[in-house]
């Protein structure tokens, strides 16, 4: 190939080169290392980038740290693109398959020939998934215009840290949220309720069983996106409903891939492996039953369960596809108003951010969860994607307050909305357990977001043609520090009988 001459120092370049030539120099010049950073080296610079800036992001790094990721990652990474950063929605950008093909094209002229380039295209959202070899690929796509976020698409920093650490290589059940324990109730952290429930004690700082003399949920179906729901835990299956609970559906899918290769296929099905989820949907929508079991802050809302992925560190391929496929999937159910996600990651992932403002396009109300440090994570904020404008950030704080964070949640300028689910004791939020008629504690931002989303679907139950926003408005104004957010805090607990009146 003809070389291009330049004279860096002078005003002009001497030679005769055509554009591709050009190109084709200025991505050679950028080049500085051959070789990637290890996993080590990427932790560090991610977890250091965090604690000085606050916020880690694949954009602001260079094409070198970029293209290790990729590396460390299986070689995979994720593209979103489109006309501007807000043309995320596939049905509504009129030339997404030209920016697709153009960004595919740059691949095949770095990477060659190869037998495959693209493997995954979202059909919702201007997104793909490709493979990636050459550090020289990634310096030319990051010069197109069209490209909204380049991120690896495997690289996984939770089992990274914990191999660094000398943990396994699997993420611990205390920091990935799982556990299939059973615990017998101390009497003191519920009460009976008719026909025989028991209401947790969080429910009564809420007023929450007064506000079921006005609201229970009827009519209003919530989204969870977890680990799935137990199909061993009758009342949330068979018998959901049970005792005072009617008249209503609960439907369970999965869209996880349970592999450590990204390029397997085929869903492990609905049913919870982890427990976390089963905790979840026993929060927001147990039945007020007739068993001596405890009872959900909506009990006669309908619920819509995806398994996307395995605990609650969104970490690697198959559970970052899995929680974005159920955001797009909630988000074209119309039937459903309010969607729920205890789980996240300490920075963004783009796939899963376009899934979230896909939902949120579609008018859905939606909660996450701020964060529950993990034995390596105490640095971190409130994490993603309750961070993001188009979620309500929700953490847990100690019973009778409402700025005293739980011991292991996380708080920030990002919180909306705070819950009571530590007691003095160290006792959390009484749930349905994993096996049919068992109990269990659980705690963190994870049960706040669950509950907090229960409320939303009393108010919203009880105001029927109400929008997201008045849904929202109703639920600030009956809270502790309305009208002014708290620094930390948000708004602060919900009195949710004021907010069904």
């Amino acid at each position: 190939m003809k070389k291009c001459v330049f004279y860096v120092l002078t005003l002009f370049a001497l030679g005769s080169c055509s554009r591709e030539e050009i190109q084709t120099n200025q991505v050679e010049a950028e080049i500085i290392q051959t070789d990637p950073l290890s996993a080590r080296q990427i932790n560090e610079q991610i977890n250091e980038t965090t604690k000085t800036k606050g916020r880690f992001s694949w954009n602001e790094a260079s094409s070198h740290f970029l293209w290790s990721g990729i590396i460390q990652g299986n070689k995979i990474a994720s593209i979103g693109f489109g006309d501007s950063k807000d043309d995320f929605d596939r049905s509504k950008s009129s030339n997404s398959e030209a920016l697709q093909n153009e960004i595919l094209e740059v691949i095949k002229q770095y990477e060659g020939n190869k037998e495959r380039v693209l493997m995954a295209s979202d059909e919702y959202l201007n997104q793909i998934d490709v493979y990636i070899e050459k550090q020289e690929t990634v310096i030319a796509l990051r010069k197109l215009k069209s490209i909204r976020y380049f991120e690896p698409a495997d690289y996984r920093y939770f089992e990274n840290e914990n191999k660094i650490n000398g943990a396994s290589a699997k993420s611990s059940s205390s920091s990935s949220g799982c556990g299939l324990e059973s615990t017998a109730l101390n009497a003191s952290d519920y009460t009976t309720v008719s026909p025989n429930a028991k209401a947790p004690w969080s429910f009564a700082k809420h007023n929450i069983t007064s506000a079921w003399n006005y609201s229970t949920g009827s009519g209003v179906t919530i989204g969870l996106i977890d680990s799935g729901v137990s199909f061993n835990q009758s009342l949330l299956s068979g018998s959901f409903n049970n005792g005072l609970s009617s008249g209503r559906t609960i439907s369970k899918n999965g869209v996880y891939v349970d592999s450590v290769w990204p390029w397997s296929s085929g869903y492990d099905g609905a049913d919870d492996k982890c427990g976390h989820g089963t905790s979840m949907a026993s929060a927001m929508a147990a039945p007020r039953n007739n068993q001596g079991q405890p009872v959900g802050v909506a009990y006669n809302a309908n619920l819509i369960s995806y398994r996307a992925a395995s605990n609650v560190v969104l970490d690697g391929y198959h559970e970052q596809e899995g929680v974005k496929i159920a955001f797009t999937n909630l988000a074209n159910t119309t039937s459903v108003k309010i969607i729920s996600m205890s789980m996240g990651h300490i920075f963004s992932v783009g796939k899963i951010e376009d899934g979230v403002k896909y939902a949120y396009s579609k008018g859905k109300l939606i909660f996450c969860a701020g964060g529950t440090s993990t034995n390596f994570t105490t640095f971190v904020g409130v994490i993603f994607p309750a961070w993001m404008s188009e979620t309500q950030a929700i953490t847990g704080v100690k019973e009778n307050t409402s700025n005293q964070k739980c011991d292991v949640c996380h708080s920030g300028s990002e919180i909306d909305f705070t819950y009571q689910m530590e007691r003095s004791s160290g006792n959390n939020i009484p749930v349905l357990s994993y096996y049919n008629g068992q109990t269990d504690y659980v705690g963190g931002s994870s049960v706040a977001t669950a509950s907090t989303a229960g409320i939303a679907a009393l108010v919203w139950s009880k105001n029927p043609s109400w929008t997201r926003e008045q849904v929202l408005n109703k639920m600030r104004q009956s809270a502790t520090y309305y009208p002014t957010k708290n620094a930390d805090y948000g708004y602060g607990n919900i009195n949710v009988l004021q907010a069904v009146q």
